[in-house]
């Protein structure tokens, strides 16, 4: 069975960009992590009850293999792109969700930088937007230099807007 995504030339046509190849390990980490930890927990305490000593090992490798599958899906649709509108990103494959932050509403910026993205060239772009506290848009595992010109190609949408 195929699975309906974006071709290579349909993604660049519209503008939209892929993630960078750099970024699918912690794309995979990210789902990982976190699903270890009941994997663990939860098969230990299932150990303990049955007596059967394998089934951590089950476990830890189900989670494993959960969090392998998520993060490439998470990797695979994930999309961005930029415009004379503003910046636009597109995740998922079954529930696919696009957010759109028009230029005019960007209040401020930042960058991220982890270890693991600072050693793969990486970074995080945090796009913060008028509305309540909460009011942010976030784009991990961005090229850091693609992160860099987004910053700085709607950072200087900002200043003018702020000097009227």
């Amino acid at each position: 069975m195929t699975e309906p995504t974006l071709s290579a030339e349909a993604s660049s046509a519209a503008g939209w960009q892929r993630l960078p190849v750099r970024a699918r390990l912690l794309c995979l980490l990210g789902p990982v992590l976190p699903l270890l930890v009941p994997g663990v927990f939860g098969g230990v305490a299932l150990a303990r009850a049955l007596d059967l000593w394998v089934i951590p090992l089950v476990t830890v490798a189900l989670a494993v293999m959960l969090g392998t599958w998520i993060g490439l899906k998470q990797y695979r649709y994930t999309y961005w792109k930029l415009d004379d509108e503003g910046l636009a990103i597109r995740r998922g494959r079954m529930w696919q969700r696009e957010t759109r932050v028009p230029i005019t509403r960007v209040q401020h910026l930042d960058l991220k930088r982890g270890p693991l993205q600072r050693m793969r060239g990486l970074a995080t772009l945090i796009v913060h937007t008028a509305g309540t506290r909460h009011s942010a848009v976030t784009v991990p595992h961005l090229d850091a230099d693609d992160a860099e010109r987004l910053r700085d190609r709607l950072g200087r949408q900002i200043d003018p807007d702020d000097d009227a």
